[in-house]
């Protein structure tokens, strides 16, 4: 069937003519009269097949036909990725060349606040179709942004993916926002149960519109490589060597792979791009912009490009892994084979993934051939499988990403450790500074001692060893008086009283460093001695400099108040003395 045929409106044809689109495609042809009609629409469809053209002709028609409010938003399209909601509207933009007074614009996260503030006025001031992502338009639907009280269509596009993806609650939340007369169109390139039960829950009365569903082209050449997961690069770099990289999708489940793969075909100059979750928005429109004006030869990318993208042709997709669900695997070789082209899909199946891949074959009900490796890779696994899954695949997943998420909690634990020994104050003593000591012995005392935890201990060593230092500051007193208060706790009370009255006396007077050392120096002899020296080598410092006044001595203080019980040497004795003090000095001049 040819467009003409359609009832469409003659501006949307000429714009069709323009882009020298003739002949509808079987999806187009059973779904756009009933869209024209004001059905409910329930369409199950592969990719490739024009689904985006088979909503957006009719809507545009009847918006074109007129009778629709100029300042509200007539139509509402739901997509589930940015990179579709992009595709869309360049579609929209291409099919509305010629009408008039029919806007249009995309919303969808990961813009700048310029961006965020167009999309506030253009729904302020009604656009009449919006395309927007769930998460993003939920967003501005909270804030109060958004009127949908004059919405007369609701479009689903790809429904199966923002189902996968966890969109189920905001899709039924915004659609009771819409008017009950509101058109709703449901678009799924899969049949699962869970849209059924949204269809049941959105539509009403709808016409049901199947066409192969989740088959892929016949056109597609598909074929896989038993192999190793080591072998998998070199197998691409001997594909690329024999053949032509124009337009190469290489497909990986995981962002890790992706780099991984995109930075050994760097190495090897193989003009190559990748796409995944890391990327921001400017990044990500960057690389496809690239890739589709041709500066870009290889995109390695993640599933966030195989639905929904429109991209010609494609001439190659390789999967690097096999996916686990069959509609990932028919989205991923869809890129290829479009707008009646030949494709080559090539799929590298390890050994755990042979179950998966044999599901695949069980599903499309043909055998895949089975390429043979380059000879100089050696053989590869048998392709042979028990029946069931491999039992360490979700192990292996969980212990990669319990791996990754330790490595994370290291590297956390490496920094604070770092911090802790760079604040960690030096020690004080020579013993300590010499002395080898492990963390575990470290550990195991700061555990006995309160049961402190590791990572504080040396925080709390540090901070009792301050406390101990102003304690030793403000107590302190000279060593001499330590000395002999120990050696007389047996005195009475009053003298201990005299002596602590004492000990603060001296303490306030004693600011200066050195006279603190004289009077330790003195105390010491006055303990050995018993206070028995002669008073003229105990008065060196006797007088204050300042002052040039007297001053009364620790050692004289405390021995007016402690009981001298010593015996006093004879006149003789200390006669003796000197002389031999004398010559002793001699001797050593």
């Amino acid at each position: 069937m040819y467009f003409d045929e359609l009832d469409l409106n003659d501006n949307v044809l000429d714009a069709l003519y323009d882009m020298h689109f003739d002949e509808c495609t079987p999806v187009q042809e059973q779904c756009i009269p009933h869209i024209l009609k004001g059905k409910d629409i329930l369409a199950v469809a592969q990719t490739g097949t024009g689904k985006t053209a088979a909503y957006l002709l009719p809507i545009l028609s009847k918006l074109a036909d007129g009778g629709y409010p100029e300042d509200a938003i007539n139509c509402l399209i739901m997509s589930p990725t940015r990179e579709l909601a992009q595709q869309i509207d360049q579609g929209m933009q291409g099919f509305s060349y010629y009408l008039n007074g029919v806007s249009c614009v995309a919303v969808y996260g990961g813009n700048d606040g310029n961006r965020y503030d167009q999309e506030i006025k253009s729904l302020a001031l009604g656009a009449d179709v919006i395309i927007a992502t769930p998460g993003r338009f939920i967003s501005h639907i909270s804030l109060g942004n958004v009127d949908l009280s004059k919405v007369s269509f609701f479009v689903l596009d790809e429904a199966d993916r923002m189902l996968d993806m966890g969109f189920s609650e905001d899709i039924k939340t915004i659609a009771k926002k819409l008017p009950s007369t509101c058109q709703t169109i449901m678009f799924s390139a899969t049949m699962p149960s869970k849209i059924e039960d949204l269809a049941k829950t959105l539509l009403k009365e709808p016409e049901m519109v199947k066409l192969a569903v989740s088959k892929p082209a016949e056109k597609i050449q598909q074929s896989a490589y038993v192999c190793y997961e080591t072998q998998k690069i070199e197998i691409i770099k001997d594909i690329f060597k024999a053949g032509d990289l124009h337009r190469v999708i290489i497909f990986s489940g995981s962002k890790q792979k992706v780099k991984q793969i995109a930075s050994s075909l760097n190495r090897k100059h193989i003009n190559c791009g990748e796409m995944h979750s890391d990327l921001d928005q400017a990044q990500r429109d960057d690389v496809m912009f690239k890739f589709k004006s041709g500066q870009i030869d290889v995109l390695v990318a993640t599933d966030i490009v195989a639905r929904g993208i429109d991209i010609d042709d494609i001439t190659m997709v390789i999967n690097y892994d096999v996916p686990h669900d069959v509609e990932d695997y028919v989205h991923r070789i869809g890129r290829t084979a479009r707008a009646d082209r030949d494709g080559v899909a090539i799929t590298f199946v390890n050994g755990d993934d042979i179950y998966y891949f044999q599901q695949i074959e069980s599903f499309l009900e043909k055998t895949i051939e089975k390429n043979r490796l380059p000879e100089a890779l050696g053989e590869g696994p048998e392709y042979k499988s028990n029946g069931r899954p491999s039992k360490n695949k979700k192990a292996k997943n969980r212990r990669r990403h319990d791996r990754d998420q330790q490595s994370h909690k290291d590297k956390k634990s490496n920094y604070r450790h770092v911090k802790n020994r760079q604040e960690q104050p030096a020690p004080t003593d020579e013993k300590e500074q010499h002395k080898p000591q492990t963390s575990e012995k470290k550990s195991e005392k700061v555990q006995d001692k309160g049961n402190i935890p590791e990572v504080g201990a040396t925080a709390e060593q540090g901070k009792s060893r301050n406390n101990n230092r102003q304690k030793q500051r403000r107590n302190k007193e000279p060593k001499g008086n330590n000395e002999l208060r120990e050696k007389n706790n047996g005195a009475s009370e009053k003298n201990n009283k005299a002596r602590e009255n004492n000990i603060k006396h001296n303490n306030k007077q004693a600011n200066n460093n050195e006279r603190r050392q004289v009077n330790n120096a003195e105390n010491k002899v006055a303990k050995t001695k018993n206070n028995n020296k002669p008073k003229k080598k105990q008065n060196k410092k006797r007088f204050d400099q300042d002052n040039q006044k007297p001053r009364r001595s620790t050692k004289y203080d405390i021995r007016e108040e402690l009981p001298n019980n010593a015996p006093k040497e004879s006149g003789i004795k200390a006669l003796i003395k000197k002389p031999l003090k004398w010559l002793k000095g001699f001797g050593k001049k």
